[in-house]
């Protein structure tokens, strides 16, 4: 099939090695070598330049590359959706989430997953990590999703993607040709974040507090529960604001507002993680777990 063929194609080129081609996908190196000849065949393209011992992708080759990774993409995630409907899993899905993750990540995701497994009865809480843990804990809830990870070694933790904090102002503002900021000029911006004690406000105290600076030290004119309040306030206002990455990309694609940089060494990245309980992961947490992992790839 052509699928395998790129299968094949994509590991030679990955590791540049007929040899460990053969090796990785488990089948000898003339049939690795047969599948190659077939698809220069077909395309009528040589995919690779031989030198000696060495072999390097020919430009033909590398458009190759860029198409096949992506093909190859889409036929894991249709055998991945597929698996699940065969699973026919019934049951219900008590899931928790911390606030930026509930409302900026998961309405696209969950809306999608319903759809399709309407089966499986679901459910949602949303409030700080420490209070999605505790319901963990309390076996409220089935699996949680939250910023940061392994702060609590009775619970398993699993990234499942980055997110940072960045410092964003709207195009309308006044202060939108500032590019870069000092951390003395941090200092004096007027500024807009979510609640002290929100997982995002922590992630702000936590970055400044090895350059000692504290949150008291900011120009902080607001505070608000979540971050489209924060964007909806900053919208028509001369102020900056902290929010997750997440929240804005649609926001700064658009051109309606635009990142901030700070410069020094201010590190406010973070991972968002499954937690769950050391007892055994049933059937349908998993299968989420695995759904959520492939859709967000």
């Amino acid at each position: 099939m052509l699928d395998f063929r790129l299968k094949v194609f994509c590991s030679v080129a990955h590791n540049m090695s007929f040899t460990k081609a053969s090796q990785e996908l488990g089948i000898t190196q003339p049939a690795i070598s047969k599948h190659i000849q077939e698809l220069e065949q077909e395309f009528g393209v040589k995919l690779f330049e031989r030198q000696n011992s060495h072999i390097s992708l020919t430009i033909a080759g590398k458009t190759l590359l860029a198409h096949a990774e992506g093909i190859l993409a889409h036929y894991d995630a249709l055998n991945f959706d597929m698996q699940l409907h065969a699973h026919n899993l019934t049951g219900s899905l008590r899931l928790g989430a911390s606030t930026t993750i509930a409302r900026q990540l998961l309405p696209q995701y969950l809306s999608s997953f319903a759809t399709h497994f309407s089966h499986i009865k679901l459910s949602l809480i949303e409030g700080t990590a420490d209070e999605i843990v505790q319901a963990v804990e309390q076996k409220r809830i089935d699996v949680g999703m939250v910023e940061g990870g392994d702060r609590y070694p009775q619970l398993r933790y699993t990234p499942f993607m980055r997110d940072e904090v960045v410092l964003v102002v709207s195009a309308s503002s006044n202060l939108s040709a500032i590019d870069i900021v000092s951390l003395d000029e941090l200092k004096e911006l007027p500024l807009v974040m979510a609640a002290t004690g929100s997982d995002s406000a922590q992630l702000v105290e936590r970055a400044l507090a090895p350059h000692e600076i504290t949150l008291s030290q900011l120009n902080i004119v607001m505070q608000l529960a979540d971050e489209t309040s924060i964007k909806q306030f900053i919208a028509n206002a001369d102020c900056m604001a902290f929010v997750s990455l997440q929240s804005v990309v649609q926001d700064v694609k658009s051109g309606r507002l635009k990142i901030v940089t700070i410069d020094g060494d201010v590190d406010m990245s973070r991972e968002f993680s499954f937690v769950r309980d050391i007892s055994p992961t049933s059937a349908i947490v998993k299968d989420f777990m695995s759904y959520m992992q492939k859709k967000l790839m």
